[in-house]
């Protein structure tokens, strides 16, 4: 901790602040801060100002009685020029995930000399670093305007003027219609702005249909994040002639008498994983892990590389794939599918009898798959005691993987999965969790050992690897995960290395069920966002040294680059093919060079992804529930704020808000730390992890917003706050007799007239 000064200097500078609450593995508040200084008077009101300015610029989180060091922006992401300052442009991210209380850090922007001028309202693609004070951004591109595709609902008033609502559930306001452009009530449509004027209101340039249609939450999505969905006919031309490109046998293994089997869900649109698994004399065993051999299809420089590099990865919707490689490649000639020659790379190892990957080599091959089965039907075959010797070596192998993973002690989240199943119409069918099987995890840590012999194979031959990078929690995040278990009753020493076990054991030793799905949430949002990048950092959460992906070449670029060095690192380059295609299958030199720039592109499209995909569940959930408004359900608690707190459905997920207005006609107190409302009458309190009993008052589909409110022991809505006439406030008479009601109807706020100010 700095050293206190004798006496006041004054008003401390900003980097002498950040010291001192850096110093802190807490929060710290505005009075520890003018007492560590000695301020006094004046001085206390200029502090103020002080730390105001530190949360605008992005230093401090901005509380009002509380302040810790602000978290970090992304390596690169995408940023909104919010101001020109005596010719600097300043920043902010244009997705901030902190609650909103805590506003976005301002990030200077440091300008290319042969880059055109930035503008307020433009956005970029930066790379950010903290330097000093503050954040400075390295523009990579410019983006076209978001404002140039508004996505929402026609809707009608009573006079008849066109308005659109939007689909966007931050988004409040509806937009005045100026040029409907054909558009009917009711109808999703694209618009853009009229004029620069907002009074100006927005102009219908496409109109896309019934938003309430089958397809139309993911096709909402699309348009919302800006998902490429359509190829061009030169990409389209172009895999259509890499499909038709022969298996050469030459420097491809034969491995076509092997009983290769692909475990995938049974609704899989694509099949780009195989594994067959065998004893050996060691008393370990021989394993192989079968990819897709994508790279022989895909090559660099090609129209169809760059529109892969471009989409970055697939994103998968309930009702539709938007591929990342057109359909003749992902879900024909790129798909192992039984009984059909496919081109593969392949990962050989050598398990040991402690689990051990002993040996690994990479080989291009032709494969032929013995069986394509689901999950499901793997599961109950060995569970029958029935299945084919295959696939119960594959479980055998499996068990001695399980035990070095034990060993490892990965992090281990085992949170629900929510499945949005459709009918033929593609109305929703169902609505359930995804059950967790032996099978999935029989699967899933085959590819890890692949992914981490992909790893240390590229590394081992000094070639660049594209590395699957998950960093350890931050210490700001570490202290909030901190300040929530204090909450709860529990404990976690910052002091000590921070680990996967270290979580697993807390989360072991909870035996209530409800307590431990929330303990693992709260772990869960403690966790940095995984990236790629070409320097090892390691994976936390996987507790691994060297990870890499390469076990889907078909919906991940990543993957890709991947299976482009190892092409290169064991000289497994193939004679020129016969047709204008590229003819490298390795790394291209501009893929060399760009590593990094293409890394950090791919994380971007893999977080939109992600956000795409959530947003569309999260409208399906809301779909399925718009019919069951008014009915009550068992919910629990994930977030406080002061103007409510946020339920989601057990079993079911679908976050709603409750809004604070809706508890009652007493005040509710925000504990922040305690993340918690408290009656201030009552002591009544809702925390987050509570589960309780919660009316379902709107769902919008459109959004995906639910909105519940509290039940009384008969199951009817409480009365909310507001209802009643305000004379039934707290009332208290001044001294000239007349009635004063209190802001809120709290005591405090109450003014008496006449009285002297003390």
């Amino acid at each position: 901790m700095p050293a206190r000064p004798k006496k006041s200097v004054g008003l401390p500078s900003k980097e002498q602040v950040l010291e001192f609450i850096k110093s802190f593995e807490t929060t710290v508040g505005k009075r520890e801060i003018a007492k560590h200084f000695r301020l006094k008077g004046q001085e206390k009101i200029a502090l103020k100002a002080l730390l105001k300015d530190m949360a605008e610029e992005g230093l401090i989180d901005g509380r009002k009685s509380a302040f810790h060091r602000m978290g970090g922006l992304p390596k690169v992401t995408v940023l909104r020029i919010v101001e020109i300052d005596e010719g600097e442009p300043i920043a902010i991210p244009e997705t901030w995930q902190p609650d909103d209380a805590t506003p976005p850090p301002r990030v200077r922007v440091i300008e290319r000399k042969k880059q055109a001028a930035l503008r307020t309202g433009d956005r970029i693609l930066a790379r950010t670093e903290e330097a000093g004070s503050g954040w400075l951004a390295h523009p990579m591109k410019k983006l076209p305007s978001a404002e140039g595709a508004l996505l929402g609902v026609i809707e009608l008033d009573a006079a008849g003027k066109a308005w659109l609502a939007p689909v966007d559930k931050k988004i409040r306001n509806s937009s005045p219609v100026s040029d409907i452009g054909g558009a009917e009530a009711g109808q999703l449509v694209l618009a853009e702005p009229a004029g620069r004027s907002p009074r100006s209101g927005v102009k219908v340039t496409e109109v896309l249909g019934d938003p309430l249609a089958p397809r139309a939450y993911s096709l909402i999505a699309i348009h919302k994040y800006g998902i490429p969905h359509h190829f061009s006919e030169e990409v389209l031309a172009e895999a259509e002639l890499a499909a038709k490109l022969p298996l050469s046998e030459e420097k491809r293994q034969d491995l076509r008498g092997l009983p290769i089997i692909a475990i995938d869900p049974a609704d899989a649109r694509d099949h780009d994983d195989a594994i067959w698994a065998a004893p050996n004399k060691d008393g370990g065993y021989d394993a192989l892990v079968a990819i897709a051999d994508v790279s022989h299809y895909v090559r660099p420089g090609g129209k169809l590389d760059r529109e892969a590099r471009r989409r970055g990865n697939s994103v998968y919707f309930p009702d539709r794939v938007v591929p990342m490689l057109p359909e003749v490649l992902s879900a024909d000639a790129c798909s192992l599918r039984h009984g059909e020659d496919r081109a593969a790379m392949v990962c050989h190892m050598h398990i040991s009898n402690e689990g051990m990957i002993t040996f690994w080599e990479f080989k291009r091959a032709i494969v032929r798959i013995a069986h394509n089965i689901a999950y499901e039907e793997a599961q109950a075959a060995i569970d029958s005691g029935d299945a084919p010797a295959n696939l119960r070596h594959l479980w055998e192998a499996w068990h001695l993987l399980a035990k070095a993973r034990g060993d490892r002690d990965p992090l281990d989240l085992d949170l629900p999965e929510r499945r949005v199943m459709l009918d033929e119409q593609g109305k929703i069918a169902e609505i359930a969790v995804r059950e967790r099987l032996d099978a999935h995890r029989v699967v899933e840590d085959f590819m890890i050992a692949a992914n981490v012999a992909a790893a240390k194979a590229l590394e081992s031959k000094a070639s660049p690897v594209v590395y699957r990078i998950h960093e350890p929690p931050t210490r700001e995040k570490l202290i909030a995960l901190r300040e929530y278990f204090d909450s709860i009753g529990k404990k976690l020493a910052l002091g000590q290395v921070i680990t996967p076990s270290l979580f697993n054991r807390m989360i072991k030793d909870i035996s209530d069920e409800s307590e431990k799905a929330l303990v693992m949430e709260a772990v869960l949002r403690s966790q940095t966002q995984a990236y790629y990048g070409p320097k090892n950092v390691g994976h936390f959460g996987l507790a691994l040294g060297s990870y890499a992906h390469f076990t889907s070449p078909i919906r991940r670029y990543a993957d890709l680059l991947v299976h482009r060095a190892l092409v290169d690192a064991y000289g497994l380059e193939q004679p020129k093919p016969k047709s204008d295609l590229p003819a490298k299958t390795g790394l291209s030199d501009q893929d060399r060079e760009d590593l990094s720039k293409i890394t950090d592109a791919i994380s971007l499209t893999e977080r939109r992804a992600m956000e795409a995909e959530r947003d569309t569940i999260d409208r399906y959930v809301a779909a399925w529930l718009s019919g069951r408004v008014g009915e009550v359900f068992d919910t629990r608690i994930t977030g406080v704020q002061k103007f409510g707190f946020f339920a989601t459905i057990v079993k079911l997920g679908g976050d709603g808000l409750v809004p604070v207005s809706s508890l009652g006609r007493e005040y509710f107190r925000h504990d922040e730390a305690a993340h918690a409302l408290i009656g201030e009458d009552t002591g009544q309190r809702y925390a987050v992890g509570d589960l309780l009993k919660l009316r379902l008052a709107e769902a919008n589909p459109l959004t995906g917003a639910l909105k519940f409110e509290p039940v009384d022991a008969d199951g009817q809505p409480i009365e909310p706050r507001g209802s009643r006439p305000r004379a039934r406030s707290r009332i208290r008479k001044d001294r000239k007799g007349k009635h004063q009601v209190g802001k809120r109807g709290r005591p405090g706020n109450i003014r008496h007239q006449g009285r002297k100010k003390r």
